[in-house]
Formats: C-alpha cells, structure tokens, sequence
C-alpha cells in the first residue's frame, strides 16, 4: 500500500473517531482515557440509583457525564455518591445509600470490584498500612470505622464510637478521624495503623470542626465560629497551631494548594498563605445566591491550579459548576450530574 493511500485512511478514521466522540459544545461520547483531567462526583438523589461521574479535560473544553454507565454496559453506579478516592490504579466511588463501595479502573473507568460487607451508611474512607479505613454513621444508629486488606479487600476488623464518625484521613501512615459533622463536634481521634487502636482523641480549644483535611501529611481542621473561625494543625499529640480568622464567621470548605489555604465563608470564597499571621481583609471572590440556602457551594474543590465550585441547583436539577482560577477568574461554567459535591485531578 501506497504510504499516501494509508495516511488517507488514517486520517479519515481519526475525523470519523472525532466525529462520534465530540460535539460542538464540549461534550463527548464514548470510550475515553480519564488520566489527565478532573471527575466530578455527582451525589444523585437520595433513595435513587442516579448517582454518577462526570469526566472534564483538564483544559476544561470537554465534558463526559454518566461515564461508569458509559464503560459499564449502562449499569447504575449506584445511591448517593459520597466521595471519590484513589489507590494505585484504582479509583473507589463511596456510595452512600447502597452501602457499597465501587472500584473502577481510575482510567478507563471500567469496574474492577466491589466492596459490600460491614457498611453502614458509609461516609469517607482513606488507606494507610496496605489497609482501606472507612468510616460509617447510620442516623440514629451504628458509627464506627471499618477495615480491609487493600490487597483483597478483606474485612479486618471494625473499631466502634460513640461520637460521630465523618472525615477521615491518612498523615503519617496514621489515621484521623473528624468526630464532627453538619456544624456540630469538637474532636478528632488518632488512630494507630500499628494495631488499629485509638490512641488519643484530640478536642479543639474553640470553634465546631466543619471539614478536616490532610497535606503534606500534616492534618489541618477548620472551625466555625459565631464571630471568628479558626483553622487547627494538628498532629498526633494534640492542635500544633492555630490561625485565628478574625471578623470571618462559619467558615467551611478547607482546601489547600500550594501553600494557600481556601476556604469559604457564606457566599465568599478566600485564600490566604500558609505562613499568614492574619485573615484575609477581603474575599478572592463571591458566587451568586442558588435558589436555596442549601444549594449554596455544595462543592468546593481546589484542584492542579483550579478553584471548582458547585450549585446543587435545588437537587431537583443539574448542578452548576463554576470553574476558577486561583487568582479569581471565572474561567468556565456548565452543568454536570445532581449533587455535584466533589472535584479531583486524575
């Protein structure tokens, strides 16, 4: 074959290939790779089974909604998508309402397991020791963390509590537990990945602990507070520092990139440096009022250079996502799935 014949067909299968996978409006079809760009989880409505990924190319041109559905033979990913973690090549979909946890190849999106045993409404999960801790909190009933074997996702054991069990992180090939939820609580419990033993439990000096996160394996919570917030270091032994958010009150939605700290606060969305010995005097920017108060930042993610915001939009529609860059810019709007709660880089 003429090498002109070949790149003749070469090219039309590429045109043909770009044709049925993209569209004029940035959203795509089809089998893709998922490396690269960011996936949004979208929570569904509670007591149905619409719970879903979206894919965004990480220069935020393309989209693609429902992809498990889209690589899984259009099965149901399943009730309240929770949260999104990242092992390996793996990615695991918490979901809430099914008591289960979904595992899929992280980059062709493709099911490669499941967990299913001693779940009960679970809600964040972490790894540390070769072990996946999770943790559960039933309305009104069972809260404790259970563990399995990374390796064949074996249950291990099950470490019960009588506070709430929300947040939870790995620092220091050890594990963090946020006992605070929804505006309420003031502790976080060290456990040890040695033995899976409570160790300490760790109480804040003022505020109630709205979200605790990890970065360079250093915890950090941030509290509410009636007239001032507080952001907590934290390590084994106790809280380490705190930044004092004068004049900022209820502040929520820790993130932190590059040596900023993000966080929100009603509609206002700030940063501030890690070696800051004052709050911000103003916000980076404001999002617009949703048609509930609930609605408000459901999402806040700060991902590779990007601030994603989410409108829940009265969880009867499509959420709005917002995409920012670190500077404030808004750089790009569209919809995604209902309940849009989460952004990571993949």
């Amino acid at each position: 074959m003429k090498i002109t014949k070949l790149l003749t067909l070469i090219f039309a299968f590429a045109l043909l290939f770009n044709v049925s996978c993209s569209s004029e409006d940035g959203i795509t079809t089809g089998e893709m790779y998922y490396g690269n760009g960011f996936l949004l989880s979208n929570e569904g409505n509670f007591g149905k089974p619409n719970a879903d990924v979206t894919f965004v190319s990480s220069n935020l041109a393309s989209k693609q909604d429902n992809i498990f559905s889209a690589n899984n033979g259009g099965s149901n990913l399943g009730d309240v998508l929770q949260m999104i973690a990242f092992n390996g090549d793996n990615a695991y979909l918490l979901l809430n309402n099914s008591n289960k946890i979904q595992i899929v190849n992280r980059f062709d999106f493709k099911k490669a397991g499941e967990i299913t045993t001693q779940l009960n409404s679970p809600r964040f999960m972490a790894f540390a020791n070769n072990n996946i801790y999770v943790t559960n909190d039933k309305y009104g009933g069972d809260k404790f963390v259970s563990i399995y074997k990374s390796s064949d996702l074996s249950f291990v054991k099950k470490i019960n509590f009588t506070d709430t069990v929300e947040r939870i992180v790995e620092a220091g090939n050890n594990i963090f537990v946020q006992n605070a939820s929804f505006g309420f609580g003031d502790k976080i419990t060290y456990i040890t990945t040695s033995n899976n033993e409570v160790q300490s439990t760790i109480t804040i000096p003022n505020g109630n602990i709205n979200k605790m996160i990890v970065n360079n394996e250093t915890v950090y919570a941030i509290a509410a507070g009636t007239s001032d917030s507080y952001i907590y270091q934290i390590s084994a032994t106790g809280v380490t520092k705190t930044y004092t958010l004068t004049g900022i009150a209820d502040a929520n939605n820790l993130e932190i990139e590059n040596g900023k700290f993000y966080f929100t606060s009603g509609l206002k969305v700030y940063t501030m440096d890690l070696t800051a010995t004052s709050a911000p005097s103003a916000p980076l920017f404001t999002v617009d009022n949703s048609v509930d108060p609930y609605s408000n930042l459901y999402g806040f993610s700060v991902v590779n250079d990007r601030i994603f915001v989410s409108d829940a939009n009265g969880f009867t529609e499509d959420s709005k996502i917002s995409v920012y860059s670190k500077s404030g810019l808004l750089l790009r709007s569209f919809t995604a799935g209902k309940a849009t709660n989460g952004a990571y880089w993949n």
